[in-house]
Formats: C-alpha cells, sequence, structure tokens
C-alpha cells in the first residue's frame, strides 16, 4: 500500500533519509519498520519566516513497496517513411516539436544553424578568451538552445501541471534527476543539460528522424499563401510544413521575414544588468540566519519586483551559485547572461535586473516599423561593446555608486572569465531605465536588508530577456495569420518565456502541424 503525506519539516529531516523515514513514521502514528520506501513527490523551500522549513509530499510504501505512481519510460515509433515536418531550430521548442511529430507518426527535419553541444563549446570558449563571436555557434545558437549552456531552470509560471510534468518526465527520460520531478524550482544545471540534449537529439534520430546542424535557414518557399519549405545557405530545400522555432535571438531571421513583408509585430522586453552578489551574502539573508545555509539547505535564491512610473522592475532569470556569461551572438555586441551548474557552488549568486521596455516607449525608433524594439535592443550592445574598446571585458559598477550616480574606484570578484572594468553604467543605460532601475534597487533593499550593498557589482548590459518581435499566429491553428504552413513556436516567435514554456509551445505546434497535414490530405 502507498500514501501520499504531506509534511512540514526542518531542513535536517528534509535532507536525511532515516530522520525523514522517522517523521513519517511518527505523522502516520505506524511501526518504522513497515515503511518501507518514502519517495519525495513534491519539496519546496519556506524561508519566509526566520526558523527555514521544508515542505513535503512524499510517497509512503506501507508493509510492501507496489508499482502505485511508478513512472513509465516512453517508447517512439518508426517515423523514417513517414510525411516530414520541418523544425527549424534545435532549442526547447524545437526539440519537443520533433519528439511530439514522432509521437504522432510524423518524421522530424530538424534544422540547426549552429552546431551540437559537444561542438559549440570550442566556440563559446573562444568568447571569453580570444573575443572571437562565431554569428553561428555560441551561448544561444547551437544544439540546445540558449537554455543548454545559460544555466538549465525548469521553473515555469503555466498553469497546465500535467503539461509542465510532461515535459520534466521526458527530460528524465533523457537522463536528467529525477529530482526535478520533485522540486518547486526544478534545475537541471549547464554542466549536465548537454548531455540530455543528445540524448534527445539520439532518440529523434533512432526513430527515423533528422537532426542537422551547420545549416542556416534563409528563406521560406511558398506556393501562394501556403508555406512548403525552407531554403538553406548553401541554397537547398527541404519541403513541408514549417515549425518556426529560432530563438528570440535570431535577428537575421526576423530580417528576412520583414524584408518578405511576413507580418510581423514589435514587442516588449526588459533591459538592464546582471547583478552579483556574494552567494554567502544572498544565503545570510535569505535564510535570516548569519551563517548562512548551514549544511542542508541549497545556494538561496531570491525573487524582486516592483514598479517604477508605470514599469516593471524585477529580477531575471536568478543563478544561484553561478557564474555570469558573455552571450553576444554577433561581432560588436556586448551582452551577458547567467547560468548554475547542477551544484550551484560557485561563490557568487547572479540575476538579471532589468526594466520593462514596451514598443510605444520607442517612439524615436518608429522608422524601423515591426523591427524598433530588435534595432533599440541591438543600439545597446553596440553601446557597451565600444565602450570596452571592441572586447568582451564588461563594464561593471558597484552597486551603491550606480545607485548614487558616482565611479567605482575599484571592483569586486567576480565569476565573468572575460573580466570586468570601472565604467558609469548608470550613463550607458538610456536614462529612463537607469532612473527606474535605481529607484527598484533603493526599494529591494527597503524590503531585503542588506541586498543593496556595494558587495554587489552590476555588469552589463543584459538585453536578451526575451524576443523582441512576435511572429503573429491564429489562436486556433498556431499557423501564422496569413501564411498556411507555418507556425511560429517557442520564445523566438513570442509564445514562451524559459526551457519549459517553450517546450509545451513546441509540442502544441507539433500536434498543429499534424492537423494541418491531415486538413491538407483530406
Amino acid at each position: 500500500m502507498t500514501e501520499s503525506v504531506n509534511m512540514r519539516v526542518t531542513p535536517e529531516v528534509a535532507y536525511e533519509p532515516l530522520r525523514l523515514q522517522a517523521a513519517v513514521s511518527t505523522q502516520m502514528g505506524i511501526d518504522v519498520n513497515r515503511i518501507k520506501r518514502v519517495r519525495i513527490t513534491r519539496r519546496s523551500i519556506d524561508a519566509r519566516q526566520r526558523h527555514v522549513m521544508v515542505n513535503l509530499t512524499v510517497a509512503v510504501s506501507v508493509d510492501e513497496i507496489d508499482d502505485a505512481g511508478e513512472r513509465t519510460v516512453r517508447c517512439y515509433p518508426d517515423v523514417g517513411g513517414a510525411p516530414k515536418v520541418i523544425v527549424v531550430g534545435a532549442g526547447p521548442a524545437g526539440l519537443f516539436a520533433a519528439l511530439r511529430l514522432i509521437e504522432l507518426g510524423l518524421c522530424p527535419v530538424v534544422i540547426e544553424r549552429g552546431k551540437s553541444v559537444e561542438d559549440r563549446s570550442r566556440d563559446m570558449a573562444r568568447i571569453a578568451r580570444e573575443n572571437v563571436v562565431d554569428p553561428d555557434s555560441n551561448y544561444c545558437f547551437g544544439e540546445g538552445g540558449a537554455g543548454a549552456y545559460s544555466d538549465g531552470k525548469l521553473y515555469t509560471r503555466s498553469k497546465k501541471r500535467g503539461s509542465v510534468d510532461e515535459i520534466l518526465e521526458i527530460f528524465v527520460d533523457h537522463g536528467a534527476s529525477e529530482n526535478i520531478l520533485a522540486d518547486a524550482h526544478p534545475h537541471i544545471g549547464t554542466d549536465r543539460l548537454p548531455k540530455v540534449i543528445k540524448a534527445i537529439r539520439q532518440t529523434i534520430i533512432k526513430a527515423g528522424g533528422e537532426v542537422l546542424f551547420s545549416r542556416k535557414v534563409t528563406g521560406l518557399v511558398t506556393d501562394g499563401d501556403r508555406v512548403t519549405g525552407v531554403t538553406v545557405s548553401d541554397g537547398e530545400t527541404f519541403s513541408g510544413p514549417v515549425i518556426l522555432a529560432t530563438g528570440h535571438s535570431a535577428r537575421d531571421v526576423y530580417g528576412f521575414l520583414h524584408d518578405r513583408n511576413v507580418r510581423l509585430e514589435p514587442k516588449g522586453i526588459a533591459v538592464g544588468v546582471r547583478l552579483e552578489h556574494p552567494q554567502g551574502l544572498i544565503d545570510r539573508i535569505q535564510y535570516h540566519n548569519p551563517a548562512g545555509r548551514g549544511k542542508y539547505l541549497p545556494a538561496a535564491e531570491y525573487s524582486m519586483l516592483t514598479r517604477v512610473d508605470g514599469r516593471g522592475v524585477y529580477s531575471f532569470c536568478m543563478c544561484p551559485g553561478g557564474f555570469i556569461i558573455p552571450a553576444a551572438t554577433a561581432p560588436g555586441q556586448l551582452v551577458v547572461n547567467g547560468m548554475s551548474p547542477a551544484s550551484r557552488g560557485s561563490k557568487w549568486a547572479n540575476s538579471g535586473m532589468v526594466v520593462e521596455v514596451l514598443p510605444e516607449d520607442l517612439s524615436a525608433y518608429d522608422a524601423y516599423g515591426d523591427l524598433k524594439v530588435m534595432r533599440f535592443q541591438e543600439d545597446i550592445e553596440r553601446k557597451f561593446f565600444e565602450e570596452a574598446g571592441g572586447t568582451q571585458n564588461a563594464p561593471a559598477q558597484r552597486m551603491c555608486d550606480f545607485v548614487n550616480a558616482r565611479n567605482s574606484e575599484s571592483l569586486p570578484p567576480t565569476s565573468y572569465a572575460p573580466g570586468i572594468h570601472p565604467a558609469r553604467i548608470d550613463k550607458l543605460l538610456p536614462e529612463p531605465i537607469s532612473r527606474r532601475l535605481r529607484k527598484g534597487f533603493e526599494e529591494f533593499g527597503r524590503k531585503s536588508r542588506g541586498f543593496l550593498t556595494n558587495e554587489a557589482v552590476l555588469i552589463g548590459a543584459e538585453t536578451r530577456t526575451s524576443a523582441p518581435v512576435r511572429i503573429p499566429r491564429d489562436h486556433e491553428t498556431l499557423q501564422h495569420v496569413e501564411l498556411k504552413g507555418l507556425f511560429p513556436c517557442g520564445e523566438g516567435a513570442g509564445y514562451a518565456g524559459g526551457i519549459v514554456s517553450a517546450a509545451i509551445d513546441g509540442r502544441r505546434c507539433a500536434e498543429a502541424a499534424s492537423s494541418y497535414l491531415e486538413t491538407i490530405k483530406n
């Protein structure tokens, strides 16, 4: 017999199996020897009060272990001779679209401009070591997309719990830790996710699908108002309905769609900096303990949010025990992002600290039409690059110095491998962003004592929070509003915000493509 039990326990109990088993015995009022297994199915840390507690849901096997609640690994059919669907992009949206197409009996052809996870790591190392950015192989482009080497956080605010669990289970099927099925804020780790991504690729190929690397899609093939395939940079054509899952940094894709008068819409983004604290300081603040997190608790996270002058100011992609990385996708850009290994074991905590920017805020860019937000994004990245002397050595400013609009005479140690140098970030950022960010920091400092400190450093610029363009699609069919057979998908199309939500959208687009093929067949 297996029973589900909700518990609220100390960290020592939550993370020590024998103590947890004893606590379960006490709560259930049964002899501890009758408990054959305790399996954690949900886990979240409650650090709102001085004494930190852990909320658990556990599946308890009493007297014997049965199969209730056990997972079964998915099997995929052979689709080698099935109708083909073109998937542009091998990020989470594209890969999960491909897996769903296989489940539906269709053959995915995944076309990725970048390299495999194994090969792209060398190009990313060159960014820090040699200041060389390969426009097709970097932290954003390549197998696994931006998430593969820039964190692997799986938290989403999606209310479709069933869909979320499905995505997490597929990750576990391909080698991720089962802990992600239980944790409130699941996380694979940038050191482990590439192996998971490679396993997904192998599943696609084993089932008869194709995964093509270093093949940059340069245009759509159309027949009237229907998309019938794509062309790639060497002139080869691939035929079939197209799931366009290119990620939020594929500016050349937005460009060729714009040039062909394919309908696009400017979309709001958020712009700011990476804020880096010592992880020990964040642990002390969040866990209300001068000694920090102690033996059992994980590296502490935080989430900050306020509104200043009608726009949101908030933390984004918080990386406890992590690193700041160079995330440019072309020469002439300076962009930063964050990541954490599975252990979350570095000395630093970082997060994006950003300000909401809406299309109507950018009237000076109206001449660029649908690409106005993208052009604004590019200008900030170029300005930071020029200030850095054409390198990836990033401008930086201590947190209190930023708030007080003064120079930083020195900078603290940093996780950012290309290095940092003192600069007036308060002047490099557009004034409305600096002003709102300054007021936001002051409020965050009042809410969380010790957070506003000169031990923390701002590193800029953080601009790639989301796509600056939305590719509009029909609500029901998920096809582009004007082009049948084109399925804008995931973060790059403006319909997701993170690994899990992109994966969910990829599966939805695969189902829509399957329905479309049935329609045109009939």
